[in-house]
């Protein structure tokens, strides 16, 4: 392919409707707080239809935290958490999508980014499938799991307990159900790195 040769990809758009980012923290070691945030976005491009080659660019608005508790969704926006005056956003961009095993899951390893952070990281996809609505629209839904550890970002606020052990477990465990919506086919153009002649 030559340079700046335009390449045909097809556009998606994530439905807000029926997605969400969600996540789950041990609390006390004991039992699980439960969250997501209300707010993102990303921009997804494939070659056709085949996700395996989705190229993933994601933002989350950090601000956009809940879960279900008011207060406790003031102390997570706060420094001892995310920060969000400071940091807006949290962001991943895929840079590569193993192909499906027998059970059609596939390994989607790219850079998270929260706190001024930035860590490679590996989530697993699975495809529930293509369907056509019933207004000519075609969509793909999947599933997003996998866990990080939150100190990796800088997220250590975590005073003990009496009767030992810390107040929040250092593992976050992710979970997205997502619905996209095939939005047309675009031309991109492809910037290639010029060779030398021999």
């Amino acid at each position: 392919m030559k340079a700046n040769e335009p390449i045909t990809k097809t556009k998606w758009s994530i439905d807000q409707s029926h997605s969400e980012i969600s996540f789950k923290v041990r609390h006390l070691m004991i039992s699980h707080v439960k969250g997501g945030f209300k707010t993102f976005d990303a921009s997804i491009y494939t070659i056709g239809k085949d996700f395996r080659t989705a190229e993933i660019d994601l933002w989350i608005d950090a601000s956009s935290i809940y879960t279900g508790v008011e207060k406790r969704d003031e102390h997570l926006k706060s420094p001892d958490f995310f920060d969000v005056e400071k940091f807006k956003q949290i962001t991943f961009t895929s840079s590569n999508i193993e192909k499906s095993d027998e059970e059609g899951n596939h390994e989607v390893w790219g850079e998270l980014t929260m706190m001024g952070f930035t860590q490679n990281i590996k989530l697993n996809l699975q495809l529930g499938g293509l369907v056509n609505d019933p207004w000519g629209k075609e969509r793909a839904g999947f599933t997003v799991t996998g866990k990080i550890n939150r100190s990796d970002w800088g997220l250590t606020w975590n005073p003990p307990i009496e009767s030992g052990g810390l107040m929040v477990s250092d593992q976050i465990s992710i979970s997205c159900d997502i619905e996209l919506i095939n939005i047309g086919q675009h031309n991109l153009t492809m910037q290639l790195e010029s060779v030398p002649n021999k």
